[in-house]
């Protein structure tokens, strides 16, 4: 039996399936003081119907990293650049404690000039002094040659061994200095935090003798162990939006092009599919205004969903925040829900409170109850409407996309709505009416993200960079380099040593079954010239197992 909760912003969900069936589904409110105990509430009532020795896989999709970042309650932490020379230091804003040391890599991954060790020593002295205890270490093209940032690890080890330390090339193996840079500061704001996390909820799942592999969700679609996620808290962020985005596909199993909506109680997250795929956002997810090297879906979140609250300022207004649940289910103030509710004749919840919540409400302000509830339903499918038409200029950009109009010479055409989450059934059909598109709901739409967190497959990437003149290559994730051996080392040479390292971690990660599946999404090749002659060349490989489904997943019976 397998699994799958998800920690939303206002409830956690979760499911129990075995067999292309769901045996029990859980909706619990969200503590969110404490995500911990709101999941293993969830995990609690659904190890009512099983017990814990039958369980083989777990997936938890939580908000905790995305929390800490949104909120601004991670800790104090500062951020070491080597930027070599280029840009000035003032373009590199990206948090307030930040620090510029000497030093140059070239490209290729050459030292160009050697830090200064006194002044490593004095900057790290500064950090201790302002009582700054974690460090984050970037080097331009460290991922090429990380010897500068490992020096400044050494000398934090010997003299500040108080002072933790993450590194630029242990986080991120991309090109881009400044996404690399943002994605390992954000790692050392929330590692502890996030080792924390885990370390309780591995220590919870022993208390409950289960001993089923446990995996988190990523940004991505895909799973990681959960172990393994330990130095790569980023990688979790975002996994709302992707368990919702892999639930849709989970339910629908088909080649349509869709717009996915979660509608939670707080907030709707949106997100495209494309001939059934999910489309990535090629520049990697974006936190605070800062792009990353983190692997996401192309997604947006807005503040409104079912229990956004009711409001009168001069006018009636929708408001992009949460009180309590609807009405309808025993809240003390009228909602989105609970409008819709009136005016289709939804018999959700008791409807009558929904009626006597609203009347109240609108004798209060002098307005008629039909208008408020035309109005409250207006503004809703609007700013919908308004938000998904602003997605699609983003999502126009977007490489899948602009593939998708060339192969079928058209423009790309929106064959559905889908609809997620606890109050997508009261909006989507009108939504769907309004922008004249089919929509989709199923039984399980209200706990879809649990459904799609429970059976997708691991996901890994690897990338790989040659350099045949200096006889060298890296690789990442884990930052590997290493020597040539062979003297003519061509292109397919490369995807080998791409595909058996892939093969390794794969192992490691026990995910054998799916690296058939994978597939090279990056090949390319530079000659290099001194002269007239041809010295050597340049490869870059991507090799990855994408996001789909566990094996044994052929669908959902209702």
């Amino acid at each position: 039996m397998l699994i799958g909760i998800d920690v939303g912003g206002t409830f956690t969900d979760g499911v129990l399936f075995k067999e292309s069936s769901i045996i029990a589904a859980v909706k619990r409110p969200t503590e969110q003081s404490n995500l911990k105990n709101s999941l293993l509430e969830v995990l609690d009532e659904l190890l009512k119907e099983s017990d814990g020795s039958r369980i083989s896989r777990i997936v938890l999709s939580t908000t905790l990293v995305t929390n800490i970042l949104a909120t601004g309650r991670g800790e104090r932490t500062a951020l070491i650049l080597i930027p070599g020379h280029g840009l000035p230091h003032t373009s590199y804003d990206l948090c307030p404690d930040i620090y510029f040391l000497k030093g140059s890599i070239d490209f290729r991954g050459r030292v160009i000039e050697m830090p200064d060790k006194k002044e490593i020593t004095n900057t790290l002295e500064a950090i201790r002094t302002s009582g700054i205890k974690k460090v984050a270490v970037v080097g331009k093209f460290s991922n090429r040659n990380n010897s500068h940032e490992k020096m400044i690890q050494g000398i934090c080890q010997d003299r500040f061994p108080e002072l933790s330390i993450s590194l630029g090339c242990e986080v991120a193996g991309k090109l881009n200095f400044p996404r690399r840079a943002a994605t390992t500061y954000y790692t050392a704001m929330t590692v502890d935090e996030w080792n924390n996390f885990a370390d309780e909820i591995e220590q919870a799942l022993r208390e409950r003798n289960i001993t089923a592999e446990v995996h988190i969700l990523k940004a991505d679609g895909g799973t990681v162990p959960i172990d393994m996620s330990r130095n790569k808290p980023c990688e979790t962020i975002f996994s709302g939006p992707a368990a919702s985005t892999m639930g849709a596909v989970a339910l629908t199993r088909d080649n349509l092009n869709s717009v996915v909506l979660d509608i939670g109680g707080t907030t709707t997250d949106i997100s495209l599919i494309i001939d059934g795929q999910p489309l990535y956002a090629s520049k990697g997810a974006r936190i605070n205004d800062k792009y990353t090297h983190v692997n996401a879906f192309a997604v947006k979140s807005v503040p409104l969903g079912g229990d956004s609250v009711i409001g009168f300022n001069n006018k009636i207004t929708v408001r992009p925040h949460r009180e309590g649940a609807a009405a309808c289910f025993g809240g003390d103030s009228p909602t989105v829900t609970d409008a819709f509710n009136c005016l289709y004749n939804l018999q959700i919840g008791q409807q009558e409170l929904s009626l006597a919540k609203l009347k109240e409400f609108a004798d209060q302000n002098n307005l008629d109850f039909n208008s408020v509830c035309s109005s409250v339903v207006g503004q809703v499918v609007e700013q919908l409407e308004h938000t998904i038409e602003k997605m699609f200029l983003e999502w126009e950009n977007e490489p899948a996309y602009k593939v998708w109009e060339i192969v079928n010479q058209r423009k790309f055409r929106l064959d559905r709505i889908i609809g997620i989450g606890a109050a997508a059934g009261a909006i989507i059909p009108v939504l769907g009416e309004r922008i004249k598109v089919d929509h989709y709901l199923h039984d399980y739409s209200p706990v879809a993200n649990a459904l799609g967190a429970c059976v997708v497959r691991p996901t890994l990437s690897v990338e790989l960079h040659v350099d045949t003149q200096n006889k060298s290559y890296t690789l990442s994730p884990g930052s590997l380099s290493g020597n040539l051996n062979k003297r003519d080392f061509q292109l397919s040479d490369a995807k080998i040593l791409a595909l058996d390292y892939l093969i390794k971690l794969g192992k490691e990660r026990g995910m054998e079954e799916y690296i058939d599946e994978s597939d090279f999404y990056l090949e390319e090749q530079f000659n290099l010239i001194r002269g007239w002659s041809r010295v050597g060349k340049l490869f870059d490989i991507g090799i990855q197992v994408s996001p789909g489904f566990i094996s044994e997943y052929k669908g959902v019976q209702i």
